[in-house]
């Protein structure tokens, strides 16, 4: 009987090798894929001159550490259309869409992506933190839709001429140039306003005398009739048979340039380099607060919203 139990010991033991050691010894199966909805957005509130907005962290928010990488990269290789032309990356927009998603982190940041997967959630669109041509799209509707003259070409068509009694001259030392530039009265102490306080507030700006100067302001629709009509490029994304500035209300504004561009040259270089300026930045983050919108295009074109408008907005 001892050589039976033995023998009934070391098929056990066999056993216990061939079926169980091997699930201790054995690499474990992949884990199922976890499918976690993206954090809740940091609160949104107004963006101050500088710092972060209350609670921001921009390197902790792992679940958007690929959508970060993502933004990484496409900032300068996204190829997209959103004014009509091609272009190459959305890092001109950049100032622009920190602003509306309410984030002072990086656009390369994991903080920066949150922020804008609560805009995006916010906004109706999916909400995975990247920055594509759907998400900017959304963006620029609003951005549009909080310029005066978008608001008042949708509600009367080609806004009327500004009256000669609304409209006051520019100091010699407030604009670019030597030309006389005028602008409606209320629209242009707003702007005095704003460039005081700006200078006061950043000393960049204030070391730059022509920071803020402006450069175009009211153009009778005759002006640019003529304009048109000589330089045979109108109804394009540069210029217009209806322009803005026949309201009285928009400003070309000096936010810097490239070396030897113009302060007013659309080439993408250029406005890259007005994107990066104190002074632009400046206005991304405070114009706001005195009524001025910007189209975005165009860093140096801002317009003045009335308090009689409808919709006016001072957010």
């Amino acid at each position: 009987m001892r050589w039976l139990f033995l023998a009934m010991t070391l098929i056990a033991a066999a056993l216990f090798v061939v079926y169980v050691a091997p699930s201790a010894t054995s690499p474990a199966p992949p884990p199922v894929e976890a499918v976690a909805l993206p954090p809740e957005p940091y609160p949104v509130v107004s963006m101050p001159v500088t710092g972060l907005p209350r609670g921001e962290v921009c390197n902790e928010a792992p679940a958007f550490e690929a959508a970060a990488a993502r933004n990484a990269l496409e900032i300068d290789t996204l190829p997209f259309s959103p004014f009509g032309r091609p272009e190459t990356g959305w890092r001109i927009y950049a100032p622009q869409v920190a602003s509306e998603i309410a984030t002072a982190c990086a656009p390369e940041d994991p903080g920066f992506a949150n922020a804008l997967a609560g805009w995006q959630r916010a906004h109706r669109q999916p909400p995975t933190g990247v920055l594509d041509p759907d998400t900017f799209q959304a963006m620029k509707v609003r951005w549009h839709l909080r310029r005066p003259f978008v608001v008042l070409s949708r509600a009367t068509g080609c806004p009327p001429a500004a009256t000669p009694t609304s409209l006051a001259a520019a100091g010699e030392d407030e604009v670019y140039g030597s030309t006389v530039i005028e602008l409606r009265a209320d629209a242009l102490a707003a702007w005095r306003r704003m460039v005081a306080d700006a200078r006061d507030q950043d000393p960049a700006i204030a070391r730059d005398r022509q920071a803020l100067l402006i450069f175009s302001g009211y153009r009778a629709p005759d002006a640019d009739d003529l304009r048109c009509e000589s330089q045979g490029n109108c109804d394009n994304v540069v210029r217009t048979p209806c322009s803005a500035h026949r309201t009285g209300l928009a400003f070309d504004i000096v936010v810097g340039s490239a070396p030897g561009g113009r302060v007013d040259s659309t080439d993408d270089a250029n406005r890259l380099a007005m994107s990066r300026s104190p002074a632009y930045r400046w206005l991304v983050r405070n114009a706001h607060r005195y009524g001025f919108v910007n189209y975005v295009f165009e860093p140096w074109h801002w317009e003045w919203s009335p308090p009689e408008q409808p919709g006016a907005s001072r957010a």
